[in-house]
């Protein structure tokens, strides 16, 4: 699998980037830089490249939209959020994430020309992000913990089930008031604002600047645990790169062209197994094809045979179809397969119908079936007889002679002459 490149833009005021590299499990894979975007742009020539943009110019917002998606749902995204804009939607680009378990739609929304500057300024590093994301939606959730994260003067929160959102004030007790983390210390509503708990993650040079600041807020949480990046954010948020669950703000008109080149790396393997797969195939198929061609042959030498010896007269140039030629004729003629099936089907309906009435041997030969009878009286035979001859053929009574229980005969049965029909 190929490299990620981890790229931060720098907030406003700022000029470097950041940037790391990470592997597909989103685990460090070099150690974090900074600089100028073009140096970046030579680190990661052959690795995918995820921007992170800075989200205090990102809004991020949940919307409740139609099922669907293209053009009709981006079209519904600006009238869902128009009670949480200030500015001229037109000015506006909305990109949509994945529709939530509870309905709810992620929507981040951002200035045109902010993201149009940010785009133009990574084309002439050389740089073709493949996906780029406010950098707090790779906050991580945690199911029984508010996440706060404190970079200089901005505090971000995310909490359970909730996007991130982040804060722009000094000091940070100010920021945690109006991020509703704490309860303001005036505060003397009826229902007064329950204590969180909360997992802390900062720099270590941030955490001294505001550690007596939070000691002194110790009471106002039900917990508060301090986590220090001492690599600062990005591998930390390198590790929730794979989740999903980011609102990719490269859609629509600013999509990121396919990167062929990473899918052939990302694919080959599979495409080599496949490639392979496919040669035993077709030799499969090929061995398959060649005992198929020895077994017809084979086949036609003992069609050949066989015709030989039933029709010693004929000159066999294609035996196959010669006998199949031979058999149909057979079955088309008023003789032969088709008499003996109506003779059967003929003595069959007669001895059903008499009771006590069993053949004890029958054998048939030229159009003529030959049997022995066991009926139970004369008059029993002479019925079988009668029901034979409705059926269009002729039962002649040889002989008869008086047997336990009733009378044994001898008759053959064979097709009625033109006077009999008559």
């Amino acid at each position: 699998m190929p490299l990620t490149l981890l790229l931060r833009l720098p907030t406003p005021g700022q000029t470097d980037t950041e940037w790391l590299t990470v592997d597909e499990t989103g685990a460090p894979a070099g150690p974090r830089q900074s600089g100028p975007l073009a140096l970046a742009a030579a680190v990661g020539a052959t690795a995918r490249i995820v921007v992170l943009a800075p989200a205090t110019q990102v809004l991020l917002a949940e919307a409740d939209l139609p099922p669907g998606g293209g053009a009709k749902l981006a079209r519904a995204v600006p009238f869902a959020l128009e009670e949480q804009l200030t500015e001229d939607i037109d000015q506006l680009y909305f990109a949509v994430g994945r529709r939530t378990a509870a309905g709810k739609t992620p929507v981040a929304v951002v200035s045109r020309a902010i993201i149009e500057a940010w785009l133009a300024s990574l084309k002439a590093a050389g740089i073709a992000p493949l996906a780029m994301y406010p950098d707090i939606s790779l906050m991580p959730e945690n199911p029984g913990q508010t996440v706060l994260w404190l970079e200089k003067d901005r505090l971000a929160v995310r909490r359970p089930g909730s996007l991130p959102f982040a804060v722009e004030l000094t000091p940070v007790t100010e920021a945690l008031v109006v991020a509703g983390v704490i309860a303001a210390l005036d505060d003397e509503s009826a229902h007064p604002k329950p204590s969180e708990s909360a997992i802390l993650y900062l720099s270590r040079e941030d955490w001294l600047r505001v550690q007596d600041e939070f000691e002194g807020l110790i009471d106002r949480f039900e917990s508060l645990r301090v986590q220090l990046l001492a690599d600062g954010p990005l591998p930390w948020l390198g590790r929730e790169i794979r989740s999903g669950g980011a609102v990719n703000l490269l859609q629509g008109e600013f999509a990121a062209e396919a990167d062929y080149g990473a899918r052939w790396r990302q694919w080959r393997v599979a495409a080599a197994l496949a490639a392979a797969l496919l040669v035993v195939h077709v030799g499969a198929e090929g061995l398959q094809l060649q005992r198929a061609k020895r077994q017809t042959a084979e086949l036609d030498a003992e069609i050949a045979t066989v015709f030989t010896s039933a029709m010693p007269t004929e000159k066999p140039t294609d035996p196959r179809k010669q006998m199949e030629a031979r058999l149909n004729l057979v079955r088309k003629s008023a003789v032969g397969p088709q008499y003996f099936l109506h003779a059967m089907q003929a003595l069959g309906a007669a001895v059903s119908s008499i009771p006590k009435t069993s053949i004890d041997a029958l054998s048939y030969r030229e159009q003529t079936v030959d049997m022995k009878v066991t009926a139970a009286s004369v008059d029993a035979l002479s019925q079988l007889s009668q029901v034979i001859g409705k059926q269009g053929l002729s039962a002649e009574i040889l002989s008869s002679t008086p047997a336990a229980g009733g009378v044994e005969a001898h008759i053959k049965i064979h097709a009625q002459t033109e006077k009999a029909r008559q």
